[in-house]
């Protein structure tokens, strides 16, 4: 018996070492390196062996606290009230388990529950004293946070000043809430971060804790951060019974707060709320894990109370993990339609968020080096939504010697060609034009929804067509006849047909898709539709120099270099040749010039504006004509300076750029 309580503490010890190391990782250095999902069994495990055995519990165990200690950059800021962290549950039965607990608490009392999606990003508290914010800080244990108060001002959505209820504002209030960042706002951010060489964030999460920790708050001004807010700290000057009338008032005080919140009267309501964000998970632009059910009478709350580390009122009913942890098999090398090399990972086939996943995209063998992903390596697998499954990182800890670097072919494993890397470029490259594997997916983009969407055309049949030589280039495509596409494998006439009137419709595409389409670097469909815009036609851009293309605002050296190389490619006006004579007339999308006073003026912004936000200052600046950039060039005709500025005024000074008080842009704009 001795024995066996001997070898339960040694575990114990363990697991509390691990989980300390893994908080260590994910709380004060941003950079966790095992995966939710593995994280929330090693702390399960640590929670029953101490149900199991009380007398092993001490008061430093992970389980007895909340987090891990703030960063020392930052002052400290003291919770009054605790943040406390939330009990997980992964299954019906475990939440049933925890509602009949509740239940028992109450003297057996039903209660209503409110359901609210459960953000993965940073928790804040803010204070507020007298309608004023005045203080805002991260969780940090739960105990003492980060005070990032200025960090947290460039926040739009945050109000600095509360809307008063009835002509009142609370003496006193301390809201508590969520900062995010929206993932298609991480995937530019990092798009961004890997065009200056810098690295890429792992997830929002960590994009959005890295961001709201940096010591300059122009750095923080410049994420897209946002927020959500749902909880109270300290109040003094307004009585609130509920969870729903929570929600009602901090909305009607000004914080955001999410929409998707819902009463519940049961379990089987808390089921039907779960199921149906779940389905929407994908379509969400945040990233949620799960939601959070809460007991909504307040006066209930009381009587249940907390444990020593999280509230009894409160569960979060988690999602099926979007990071899991798995083995890497191999690396091989993909081709895509520019010829670029794309190292992908074949992993033992692990679950994630509910998909089956096989392989993981590594972007390119700088990647591969920065995140040190060997095969046979554990690591970190990420899949959000649709995203592409990725490998976040690698484990080194659990390497056994018998690991393998990859190395990037000095040939094609498509067509034999001989691979490039581009002075000054990531990815490695097949230069061979008549490359299949380059063929391929030039068509699969071109014929991709949010290109010529051409229904109907799919990967398997792409592959018949350019392996049987029927499409050797795009206009090709325009050349099939009906007898030929029968003739494929799993096609008969009423596909072919089908196929067919797709690709006649396809020949009225607008400007901007035809452009996309035809796959220009670093051409996505923003980029397409600002050139459509401002040339009309696709001669007009065919015949635009350099100097006419980085005239215009979005478009920068690279991408107007990559588009004035593809149009003096002879094979390439031969193709659009091709697709003319063929009947591919793109619609123009020009809009006539109209004169405003601020037509082609471009207004840069740094620090706080007091009379206005960024967001009503970008509308009227939008309204007569001009435009707002976010960073400082010489394409910029003003820089407009509220109180704090950051490094972007340093930068307008040195190029000589005009500058303007708060007090002059209005006058600019006529009051």
């Amino acid at each position: 018996m001795a024995e066996d309580l001997e070898r339960v503490k040694k575990r114990v010890e363990e697991l509390r070492e691990e989980i300390r190391k893994h908080d260590y990782y994910y709380y004060v250095l941003n950079q966790p390196i095992i995966s939710d999902a593995e994280y929330d069994r090693l702390f399960r495990e640590l929670q029953e062996l101490e149900e199991k055995y009380p007398e092993l519990i001490t008061p430093d165990s992970p389980t007895q606290r909340v987090g891990a200690p703030p960063a020392e950059e930052f002052a400290p800021v003291h919770h009054a009230i605790p943040m406390l962290s939330l009990q997980n549950c992964f299954t019906q039965e475990e939440f049933l388990e925890w509602d009949r607990r509740v239940r028992r608490l109450l003297g057996g009392e039903r209660p209503v529950y409110v359901c609210e999606p459960k953000l993965d990003g940073l928790s804040v508290e803010l204070m507020y004293e007298d309608g004023v914010f005045t203080v805002g800080s991260t969780r940090g244990d739960g105990y003492v946070g980060e005070d990032v108060t200025r960090n947290l001002r460039t926040i739009r959505q945050l109000p600095l000043k509360l809307l008063p209820l009835d002509g009142r504002v609370p003496r006193l209030l301390e809201v508590r809430g969520e900062v995010y960042m929206e993932k298609e706002a991480f995937r530019r951010l990092n798009r961004e971060r890997e065009e200056r060489g810098e690295p890429p964030f792992a997830n929002p999460r960590n994009a959005a804790a890295g961001s709201l920790r940096q010591l300059d708050p122009s750095i923080t001004a410049g994420r897209p951060l946002k927020l959500f807010c749902y909880a109270l700290g300290r109040v003094e000057g307004l009585e609130i019974k509920t969870q729903e009338e929570l929600l009602t008032l901090l909305a009607r005080l000004g914080f955001p707060v999410n929409p998707l919140w819902r009463r519940c009267e049961g379990p089987e309501e808390v089921f039907e709320f779960y199921r149906e964000l779940l389905e929407r998970r994908g379509d969400l632009p945040y990233e949620a894990d799960g939601c959070v059910v809460k007991v909504n009478d307040f006066s209930q709350r009381e009587l249940l109370g907390e444990v020593s580390r999280a509230p009894r009122w409160a569960i979060a009913f988690k999602f099926p993990a979007e990071e899991a942890t798995t083995r890497v098999l191999d690396i091989v090398v993909q081709v895509g339609r520019t010829g670029a090399l794309t190292p992908v990972a074949i992993l033992e086939p692990v679950e994630v968020s509910g998909v089956t996943v096989s392989r993981a995209t590594l972007h390119n063998e700088d990647e591969v080096k920065r995140k040190d992903v060997r095969i046979g390596d554990w690591v970190v697998v990420r899949r959000a939504g649709e995203v592409i499954p990725e490998v976040v990182k690698s484990i080194p800890e659990r390497r056994t010697g018998k690991e393998r670097e990859f190395r990037m072919p000095a040939r094609c494993p498509a067509c034999g060609g001989p691979v490039v890397r581009p002075p000054g470029e990531v990815a490695h490259r097949c230069e061979n034009l008549s490359c299949p594997a380059r063929i391929k997916e030039s068509i699969r983009h071109f014929a991709s929804r949010r290109a010529a969407d051409i229904e109907g055309l799919g990967e398997k049949l792409v592959d018949q067509l350019v392996e049987k030589g029927l499409v050797r280039r795009i206009s090709d495509l325009y050349r099939l006849t009906k007898e030929e596409l029968a003739a494929l494998e799993r096609m008969g006439e009423k596909s072919a047909q089908n196929l067919l009137e797709q690709l006649e419709r396809s020949k009225g595409m607008s400007l901007a898709r035809f452009i996309y389409a035809l796959g220009i670097r670093y051409v996505g469909e923003h980029t397409a539709e600002v050139l459509a815009e401002r040339f009309g036609s696709l001669e007009e851009l065919a015949n635009a120099s350099y100097e006419e293309l980085v005239e215009i605002p979005e478009i920068g050296p690279r991408i107007a270099q990559s588009i004035v190389d593809f149009f003096a490619s002879e094979d390439n006006r031969r193709l659009i040749a091709e697709l003319a004579a063929l009947g591919i007339a793109p619609r123009s999308e020009a809009k006539p010039p109209e004169e405003k006073p601020l037509s082609g003026k471009t207004f840069v912004f740094t620090g706080r504006l007091s009379g206005l936000s960024r967001e009503e200052a970008r509308r009227l600046v939008e309204s007569r004509g001009g435009r707002v950039a976010s960073s400082v060039s010489r394409k910029v005709d003003y820089v407009v300076v509220g109180e704090e500025p950051g490094s972007k005024l340093a930068r307008a000074r040195e190029l000589g750029i005009p500058i303007l008080s708060e007090r002059e842009f209005r006058e600019l704009l006529g009051g």
